[in-house]
């Protein structure tokens, strides 16, 4: 079965009337190529079907410097070739202070947008999240923060990243308008948003996850431990059924979970993307499904 016989199939970003593909493409690595190359890797997620892109303004740091560098790169693309921006659902993120760590006080938040805004060279981004949770900024502070965010109209929607289910919970509480996103770490060697909680919690608030780390860092390309090996070994018998790779099954499996999950795929290469396409052709069994997770888990289910 070609790629062609299952084309992408756009859903809906929350309830925030966004249409958006069912993968992404991150940029936590987009630094340090010139725009030509940027934009090459662009137009291969555009190809593969792709028009959720997410940023954030850390992307870039290396621990010393950088911070912003991802954002910036965008920026310069954009100012080559303008037409890229309107066809993207442009995705960034905030809150991460390096050395604070984090810091999602109003005002450090609307600066934070601000600055993301004048790296971009755009005066609007489709969604802006939480990086990380600020354990000293109350949760009622920041839903004032975020509503204010989107009445500018800077912003079109709001999510979170990396937050618990009682975090999610505690911000819900004091906005006037629903959370588009979750973005949590998820692939089958992190499946605490499974146990959590967390999918159960954004399918009963029509909240769209969004997954990084699909591939658990590296680690199903290139498994270490023996629970990891299980977890490829379980990737690999359906990816050689599909005619796939085992990334592809991985991100496929992702999918299949009824929460609608999107997997931020970060690869920087060009050809990897093109591979993306192929995700969609992939339709997994109850066993077969269950079968990586059980691997993954290194115990039976109850």
């Amino acid at each position: 079965m070609s790629e062609n016989d299952h084309k992408p199939e756009m859903r809906s970003l929350g309830k925030s009337g966004l249409l958006v593909s069912p993968i992404a493409w991150g940029m936590w690595r987009f630094a340090g190529v010139s725009p030509t190359e940027g934009r090459t890797l662009i137009e291969a997620a555009f190809d593969a079907g792709i028009n959720l892109f997410d940023t954030a303004d850390i992307y870039g740091f290396d621990g010393a410097g950088g911070f912003g560098d991802a954002e910036s790169l965008l920026g310069e693309v954009f100012a080559a070739t303008p037409g890229l921006r309107g066809r993207m659902v442009l995705a960034t993120k905030g809150g991460i202070t390096p050395p604070v760590p984090y810091d999602s006080s109003a005002r450090y938040l609307e600066d934070a947008l601000d600055a993301s805004l004048r790296r971009m060279r755009t005066d609007r981004v489709e969604l802006y999240q939480i990086h990380r949770p600020d354990i000293l900024t109350h949760p009622q502070e920041v839903a004032r923060t975020l509503e204010k965010m989107l009445a500018s109209g800077k912003v079109g929607a709001i999510g979170v990243s990396n937050y618990t289910v009682a975090q999610i919970t505690a911000l819900a509480s004091f906005l006037t308008v629903p959370l588009a996103t979750v973005q949590p770490e998820f692939s089958p060697l992190e499946l605490e948003p499974i146990t959590s909680g967390l999918v159960d919690l954004a399918m009963a608030r029509d909240i769209t996850v969004l997954a990084w780390s699909p591939l658990g860092g590296g680690r199903i390309a290139e498994p270490g431990t023996a629970q990891e090996r299980a977890a490829a070994h379980a990737l690999d018998v359906k990816a050689e059924a599909a005619g796939v790779s085992r990334a592809t099954a991985a991100y496929s499996w992702i999918m299949a979970h009824p929460a609608r999950v999107i997997p931020i795929v970060g690869t920087q290469n060009a050809t990897r993307i093109a591979e993306l396409a192929d995700v969609h052709s992939v339709r997994w069994s109850r066993q077969e499904w269950y079968d990586v997770l059980v691997a993954a888990r290194g115990e039976k289910l109850p």
